[in-house]
């Protein structure tokens, strides 16, 4: 797809939403999916809003465009839009949950060492791991 000013505003609304960093957002490959999931779930009116209207979240949002911006932040973390039943996106989308990576760790059943792979030690040696800094 190609790189639009939309995608870019999407892209600075979720690196505000989530914490994390485009160039960290990016390499998940999910970008595009995500703004069309969002477009599609939230409808044109309030997806604009969303991209338009909100800078910083903050008490000052309404109802509805927090709402907005919390399924959007729900749905980078755990690749699902929220409701119920939740809208799985994809199992990538589950495996690409930014949860995994906020908390150093791989999703449950999609590391290639199989079953019961979460069960040992993570690997701390990746870059973003917490091993550095604070000296907790």
């Amino acid at each position: 797809m190609p790189i639009t000013d939309e995608t870019h505003r999407f892209t600075a609304l979720s690196v505000r939403l989530t914490g994390f960093d485009g160039a960290a957002l990016e390499a998940t490959g999910l970008t595009d999916t995500y703004r069309a999931v969002a477009a599609e779930q939230l409808g044109a009116g309030p997806y604009a809003r969303l991209l338009h209207e909100l800078r910083e979240p903050d008490d000052s949002m309404d109802d509805d465009l927090r709402e907005a911006a919390r399924a959007v932040t729900y749905l980078w973390y755990t690749g699902s839009w929220p409701g119920w039943p939740p809208l799985t996106v994809s199992s990538r989308a589950y495996a690409e949950g930014l949860v995994w990576k906020a908390a150093g760790l791989k999703a449950p059943a999609t590391d290639p060492e199989g079953y019961g792979s979460w069960a040992g030690t993570p690997d701390r040696s990746a870059p973003g791991d917490g091993t550095g800094g604070s000296g907790r």
